[in-house]
């Protein structure tokens, strides 16, 4: 306590005595009296002393929570006091120089307790309490309102008073509005105009700038107007009515129809099961079939060449201009019942050897003169269930149709569909059952299945006529001819020669060295060597005509088969062809019947739905084979197309990404590598180049002569894309005849194989009154005191099985693995 009081005392006389101090003192005494220094040099006298420790020490303890803030709060009263009065700071400045001394002793524990409060108070806490700020508060517009009426009424401005500052200010807003609902009005006028909406403006106010006019021409431009008004509300309504017209080839699948309808493939098959047809998703449908599903949607149906060869409206032959044709016949009926081989023998030539496989699958296209000096145009169609497309085309063509059944098989499916087929076309049939000179041959059976399709022969008192023969021998072919020209002289077969010729395409390839190659049949008219040709999508000049035998010819009548050169390209077999006088008009309308075409393409492609994706992911591993199919004619390959199309399943989808005629080329295999496709090639070969191509870009290049080989080998890669399908096998049997309990290893059974094998690394299960009790593995298998790798039937073993000992005498063991079983195509 004596330590300050000199201190004070020196501060009262001079400035001297404050040196003693910090010598006596701790350094924490020196920072308290650093303000009691300089109080005299203020010059402020000390005349008495307060004391006033007993009443605030503990109150002003806080302030002085670090050394530095006391300093500048003694700082702040010496500044200011020689500006105050002398009394006033003489007895204030006494207080803080007693508190200094105080602060000064009780420093260091102070200094431990303050670092402590300042941990704790350090931070911001997290209480959960939300507070919740007005959501009205920042609207401007009200405060805008409030500055107004302030303003108005007041008046306490002499601008707001002026009335002429009113109206400068106020031009602007008399076009605001002065309702509350008028602020809302801008933003309707802001709404961009359509160009209909404009347009009926500018026309109005046209109609009302030449209304005043009072003479003709401005009633005639009105009525033009009206006129021009009512053409576009029609032309508007055609637009919505030809959206639901769909335009097609006569052949499109189930598939196609439905993607072109937007509907599910299972609504169309749906409502053709309705009326008692079955089909598929890749089959074909015909005219009649498209027509009344498209009705029953909604949709119109608008055949492309319908609507092309509507523009050639044939005039009326006259009676005297007719002269009689030869009849065109086709051979229909199954694979290898001797089609081919009968032609062979009216031809006398060996078709059959020209065949792969020695089975037919083009439409051969002959005319043959017969023993009685007339001639007959045969047509020979696939019997293979392929081309039921061919057989289709074949059956619209003719006018008789010869269908050869096998006297030692039977009437088989291929039968039924080429006598629905030839039904279906209105015509004739003559039944000739071949192979009758067979020990087998059973003529009366195939006569009576005939009946049961409703084909009564002559023989069982019907009206078709039916002749047993044999292609092989030649035995009653004559014959059958005659049957044929019978039938022929009752349809009184008729055709002009003289004008311009038309018929069908029967079959389109593509042949190196001389380009695109068509057999086509003419119907009437006579064809020259020049004429300007339009058949399908395609057009061209007639270079050269040649008959089956590859003869040259230069004029060509009805009921002739000819092979035409000069077509830009593969017609589809069945499409139309005419000979047209102005080369250009054929262009236009090739190129218009292409535009379609290529308008159906892309209105048939399936569009990937999130029912397909939904129906992938369900199915799980899903996957794609693409193929890339060319072939020599346009038949096979489109009969090859569908029968790989037919292939697909719920979990491998097979698409023919590209199709087209001609040999294996380079952009075939860059379109192959693109999309990880298989090129399929059916009767051609690839070139030179695309064969290098193909191996640098590691394509693989299937080649088939035959269509039984091309279908069973993509079922067979199809087959190995599944993944396998584990299968459990039993291996063996044992019945247990003893059991044996022993500690740390638990129940023995002594067992008797009774059937297979029991091997150590089996699964196996016990089964007691026929039911399973346990299924688990083996935990040892003994014979004797040895380890058993397997115990085979008829011998014993001990074994133990893991994790279980209720084990009775009468229990069968069961062994068996679960194995992977390569899965096949339904």
């Amino acid at each position: 306590v004596e330590a300050p009081a000199p201190v004070v005392e020196a501060s009262k006389e001079e400035p001297a005595p404050v040196a003693e101090a910090p010598k006596e003192e701790p350094k924490a005494e020196e920072k308290a009296e650093a303000p009691a220094q300089k109080e005299p040099e203020s010059g402020l006298k000390v005349r008495g002393k307060i004391d006033l420790d007993a009443q605030k020490p503990k109150k002003k303890a806080k302030p002085a929570v670090a050394e530095a803030p006391a300093e500048k709060k003694s700082h702040k009263p010496t500044e200011k006091g020689p500006k105050k009065s002398a009394g006033g700071a003489k007895i204030q400045e006494q207080a803080p120089t007693k508190k200094a001394e105080e602060k000064a002793q009780e420093a260091k524990p102070a200094d431990a307790e303050i670092k402590t409060k300042y941990v704790k108070i350090d931070g911001p806490k997290f209480t959960g309490q939300k507070i919740e700020l007005p959501v009205e508060k920042p609207k401007t517009p009200k405060k805008k309102r409030t500055r107004i009426k302030t303003q108005g009424p007041g008046g306490a401005t002499p601008a707001q008073a002026d009335p002429r500052s009113r109206n400068q200010r106020g031009g602007n807003n008399q076009n605001r509005g002065k309702g509350k609902g008028r602020r809302n009005q801008p933003v309707v006028q802001n709404q961009e105009l359509t160009d209909e909406q404009i347009q009926k403006q500018i026309k109005e106010t046209l109609e009302k700038l030449t209304s005043g006019k009072k003479n003709k021409g401005a009633k005639i431009r009105r009525d033009k107007r009206a006129e021009r008004r009512e053409k576009e509300e029609l032309r508007d309504i055609q637009a919505a009515e030809e959206s639901k017209v769909l335009k097609v080839t006569e052949f499109v699948t189930v598939t196609e129809l439905a993607n072109m309808m937007e509907v599910s493939v299972n609504d169309v098959i749906g409502s053709l099961m309705g009326v008692g047809v079955m089909v598929t998703m890749n089959q074909r449908l015909d005219a009649e079939m498209l027509e009344m599903v498209a009705e029953e949607f909604g949709f119109g149906v608008n055949f492309v060449d319908e609507e092309v060869t509507e523009t050639f409206q044939e005039e009326e032959d006259k009676e005297e201009d007719l002269k009689p044709r030869s009849p065109i016949v086709t051979v229909m009926g199954h694979v290898d019942h001797g089609k081919t081989s009968l032609l062979d023998y009216i031809r006398k030539a060996n078709v059959i050897a020209g065949e792969a496989g020695g089975i037919t699958q083009h439409i051969g296209a002959y005319n043959v003169k017969v023993h009685t000096g007339q001639t007959i145009t045969f047509l020979d169609t696939p019997g293979h269930e392929a081309f039921t497309a061919m057989r289709a085309r074949g059956a619209q063509v003719t006018d008789i149709a010869i269908i050869v059944v096998a006297a030692d098989d039977a009437v088989m499916p291929q039968t039924k569909e080429a006598i629905s087929h030839a039904q279906a076309a209105g015509v004739p049939i003559i039944i000739a059952i071949n192979k009758v000179d067979r020990e087998v041959a059973n003529p009366n059976k195939i006569m009576e299945q005939l009946s049961q399709e409703n084909i009564l022969v002559e023989d069982w008192g019907g009206s078709i006529q039916c002749q047993q023969i044999s292609a092989k021998t030649g035995l009653n072919i004559e014959e059958l001819l005659d049957k044929v020209l019978l039938e022929a002289e009752m349809l009184d077969l008729k055709a002009n020669p003289n004008k311009n010729a038309s018929g069908t395409i029967v079959e389109a390839s593509l042949d190196k060295g001389r380009g695109y190659m068509c057999t086509a049949l003419i119907q009437a008219g006579t064809m020259k060597v020049g004429d300007y040709v339009l058949a399908g999508q395609y057009s061209g000049k007639v270079k050269a005509m040649l008959d089956e035998r590859g003869n040259r010819i230069k004029v060509a009548g009805p009921s002739t088969p000819v092979n035409l050169l000069g077509l830009d390209g593969a017609p589809t077999s069945g499409d139309k062809f005419i000979i047209m006088d102005d080369e250009r008009e054929a262009k236009q309308i090739a190129a218009k019947r292409l535009q379609l075409m290529r308008e159906q393409s892309v209105r048939s492609q399936k569009k990937m739905t999130l029912e397909e994706i939904g129906r992938r992911l369900q199915v799980g591993d899903f996957k794609e084979l693409n193929i890339i199919l060319k072939g020599d004619v346009d038949g096979s390959v489109e009969a090859l197309s569908d029968s790989l199309q037919k292939l697909t399943t719920e979990e491998i989808q097979v698409n023919i990404i590209h199709k087209a005629v001609g040999q294996i080329s380079e952009s075939d295999i860059l379109l192959a590598t693109a999309s990880d496709a298989i090129v399929v090639g059916f009767q051609v070969r690839p070139s030179a180049q695309a064969r290098k191509l193909a191996e640098k870009e590691d394509v693989e290049i299937r080649m088939y002569s035959i269509i039984y080989d091309a279908i069973n080998e993509v079922r067979d890669a199809m087959e190995g894309m599944l993944s396998a399908e584990m299968k459990e096998e039993i291996k063996g049997t044992a019945e247990i005849r003893e059991t044996f309990k022993i500690s740390k290893v638990g129940t023995i059974a002594g067992c008797m194989v009774t059937e297979g094998t029991i091997e150590r690394n089996h699964d196996v299960r016990v089964i007691r009154d026929g039911v399973v009790v346990y299924t688990g593995k083996l935990g040892s298998l003994k014979r004797f005191k040895d380890d058993a790798k397997e115990v085979r039937q008829g011998f014993e073993c001990g074994l133990n099985i893991a994790n279980f000992n209720d084990i009775k005498v009468g229990d069968v063991v069961e062994a068996y693995a679960m194995v992977e079983v390569k899965r096949t195509l339904g």
